[in-house]
């Protein structure tokens, strides 16, 4: 059962400003790669669970993370149905991050009051999450819609929250030109977990890259 509500959730998105995004198949590794984005100042994750047995791992990371990571708010990304965003739920997801619009999943998430934010790639899809409850809607592939297309759905819908998640890395110039759009928070996945960070186990340097992007963020946003 999720830990923390999805008001709560939505408010550490907007507060953080970036949720890293990683999966693999090695608990251990996961485990470390976990610690690194909490001790650099992380306090979400996004198991993106594509992998064969990935429910498996992310139970273990998700006791992990209630245990030794105080705070840590554990989601999934890549549900594709309902059935699958229940699995993670009853494994203790706290929000639930899919590649598109399912009204599937927006129930069984809504009727246990668990964050989910669906993939949209135009005004009419965004405005149908927001009718199912929807708090942050992902903006998905990012980098095929861009800074321009957040800025032109935030004038005659301010009050839309947008996550990108595609085109973000962890420089000034390109999150500055998100935020300045008008997102909520960004996603990241291999542009701030690099393959040659999980290559050479460099925990360290993860860390320290997770913190100088959450600086970078909180500089803009001040």
């Amino acid at each position: 059962m999720a830990q923390f509500t999805r008001i709560e959730v939505a408010q550490r998105m907007k507060e953080t400003g970036m949720i890293p995004l990683f999966f693999s198949n090695d608990i251990e590794l996961s485990k470390n790669v976990l610690k690194a984005c909490y001790d650099g100042g992380a306090r979400l994750m996004e198991f993106t669970a594509r992998g064969d047995f990935a429910y498996e791992v992310f139970g273990a990371l998700t006791k992990y993370a209630i245990t030794e990571l105080p705070g840590m708010i554990m989601g999934v990304g890549s549900v594709t149905d309902g059935a699958a965003a229940s699995l993670y739920m009853a494994l203790g997801a706290n929000f639930i991050v899919t590649p598109v619009l399912r009204e599937d999943i927006a129930i069984v998430c809504n009727r246990r009051k668990v964050l989910w934010s669906p993939g949209c790639g135009s005004l009419t899809e965004i405005a149908r999450a927001e009718e199912l409850g929807c708090e942050i809607v992902k903006l998905f592939p990012g980098d095929l819609y861009g800074p321009k297309f957040v800025k032109g759905i935030k004038g005659p819908q301010p009050w839309t929250s947008i996550m990108p998640t595609g085109g973000v890395s962890p420089t000034e110039e390109n999150l500055k030109g998100w935020f300045d759009a008008g997102v909520t928070c960004v996603g990241m996945g291999s542009k701030l977990i690099s393959k040659d960070i999980i290559a050479n186990r460099d925990y360290d340097k993860l860390e320290q890259d997770v913190k100088k992007t959450i600086d970078i963020i909180k500089g803009i946003l001040l």
